[in-house]
């Protein structure tokens, strides 16, 4: 590699810890944000759908962030990105603090989008910036970038518990701090020396970096981005969403020559779309989730729990290769199953010591997805350079946003209200939320109106239950769909462990698995 290229130790080690130091100030405001999902319904009534796509927008926001940073990177350089960050990041900030009133949803939705816009362009920096300082150890230490995530859920997870529930501080005086560790990021990113992709090295073209990304994997991209402009624009005007996802993927076929790609990276696009659903989505539902089957406090006391183990975890990514001799599909395989039967057990839990137990398999086995997918697609496609593992992450994100956290928000009010339905059905009509909710092709439901939830959540504390017997129907109706949701939720990483079980015997029937370089693919 050229001298520019070239990185002192202490440059490589500080531009991993200021990554890190970014992507911990996206966990710390997803953190904080699903903890006061409870109270924006409380205040504003919205529904379970509602919330989901607000909370949505905290994903969709970072495809577009991570897609465009990944594919201007190379081209614009990644000092100029981390500035644009930071920029949203403080703007997020003013819109969603200014919602009130009417225009409420519509404050939280488009904050929640600015918040992610930013996250998704730090990841386009943070990726591709390990994955290239650190060429031979790329699983580890992208482990250890992602570990930071957790560590910002810890921290945001503490300030909920803290802030919330017994000091019982204002949401925006919660979301605020999380630009305590966005500042933190800017001055440690600031006048940093920076490398350059092997792709981008090599001077390789954007059409050539999107080669192995090709028409298959624009497919995936161009639907996910037609569900998303279907999701702002008025229904008169759907239409417009297929006219854009099909200007993009005619854009991408001319860009690469009608390359049709490589069909490994469209599967592990696909995967990767239900990693997002499941760690992600579920992540931001969890505490609302495990707050209303036990107690709000021992919520968070759970996602505090599980993302610790995580944090923890993902520095023994590179011990559990060497040690168990575990690949990165098979260790893909192993923590599917995990995470399926952790999301079946807690869906059973009904003490706090159960939870706990099946959270902590369920956070094992979510702890090593997002970071060793986006290791296998550099290790197995360097010709992509950023623009392929920027992609996979805004695929990711981009499917928690609009199948895994509305997903599960309307399976909570599909389920809840069904329930409720089931047992009492005039307490049903009474206590049903007047707006319906409706996802993709799936039909229209009425779900538990939040208020009137909320307000029978007040009546019961650890001293008294001031709650009459129809009330407690109702809230048990609300519990019982949650469990179901969970259970649902189950299916996602079971398909994802049939998709690495093939993958690992596609690698075991071509030798194995290795990663490749440039070099290799010209000798193929």
């Amino acid at each position: 590699m050229s001298n520019e290229n070239t990185i002192s130790e202490v440059n490589a080690k500080r531009l991993l810890w200021a990554g890190f130091m970014a992507i911990l100030a996206a966990g710390v405001g997803f953190a904080i944000r699903g903890g006061i999902f409870d109270n924006w319904g409380d205040e504003y009534g919205f529904t379970g759908l509602q919330l989901g796509a607000i909370g949505g927008m905290g994903f969709s926001g970072f495809c577009f962030g991570i897609i465009i940073g990944g594919v201007v990177c190379d081209k614009i350089g990644y000092g100029k990105l981390v500035f644009v960050a930071f920029a949203f990041h403080i703007l997020s900030a003013v819109i969603t603090f200014t919602a009130a009133g009417d225009s409420a949803y519509t404050s939280l939705y488009w904050g929640m989008f600015c918040f992610a816009f930013a996250n998704g362009t730090l990841e386009a920096v943070a990726n591709p910036l390990v994955a290239t300082l650190f060429p031979d150890k790329r699983n580890h230490y992208l482990n250890i970038l992602h570990a930071s995530w957790p560590a910002g859920m810890v921290i945001g997870g503490v300030i909920g518990w803290v802030l919330d529930d017994k000091l019982q501080w204002s949401w925006q005086v919660q979301l605020s701090l999380y630009l305590i560790p966005t500042i933190i990021y800017g001055v440690m990113f600031l006048g940093q020396k920076y490398p350059k992709s092997e792709a981008a090295e090599k001077g390789l073209s954007l059409g050539e970096m999107f080669k192995d990304v090709g028409i298959l994997g624009g497919l995936i991209i161009c639907y996910l981005l037609v569900l998303f402009f279907q999701g702002i624009l008025p229904a008169d005007f759907s239409w417009v969403a297929w006219v854009i996802g099909g200007g993009l993927l005619i854009s991408i076929a001319v860009i690469t020559g009608f390359a049709v790609g490589h069909w490994l990276i469209f599967v592990l696009f696909i995967a990767h779309a239900l990693v997002g659903a499941v760690e992600l989505g579920t992540d931001g539902w969890i505490q609302n989730i495990t707050g209303n089957i036990l107690s709000s406090e021992q919520g968070k006391i759970l996602f505090v729990w599980t993302s610790l183990m995580m944090f923890s975890l993902r520095f023994c990514a590179h011990w559990l290769e060497k040690t168990l001799n575990l690949k990165p599909v098979t260790l893909l395989f192993v923590c599917a199953v995990l995470a399926c039967i952790g999301l079946n057990l807690v869906s059973t839990a009904t003490a706090f010591t159960g939870a706990l137990i099946a959270l902590s398999v369920y956070a094992f086995g979510k702890t090593f997805f997002w970071p060793t997918m986006l290791a296998v697609a550099s290790d197995r496609f360097p010709r992509s350079g950023a623009v392929a593992i920027s992609i996979m992450g805004g695929i990711g994100m981009m499917s928690s946003g609009l199948l895994g956290s509305p997903g599960l928000g309307y399976a909570k009010d599909r389920f809840s209200g069904e329930a409720l339905n089931e047992s009492n059905a005039a307490l049903y009509q009474e206590y049903k939320a007047e707006t319906p909710s409706k996802w993709l092709f799936l039909k229209e439901v009425n779900g538990l109106d939040a208020t009137k939830l909320g307000e029978i959540t007040k009546k019961k504390t650890a001293e008294s239950d001031e709650r009459s017997d129809d009330e407690k129907a109702v809230a048990q109706a609300s519990i019982e769909g949650d469990r179901r949701t969970l259970k649902a939720d189950s299916f996602i990483p079971a398909a994802m462990a049939v998709i690495y079980l093939l993958l690992f015997f596609y690698f075991k029937g071509i030798g194995g698995y290795k990663p490749l370089t440039i070099e290799d693919l010209k000798k193929e």
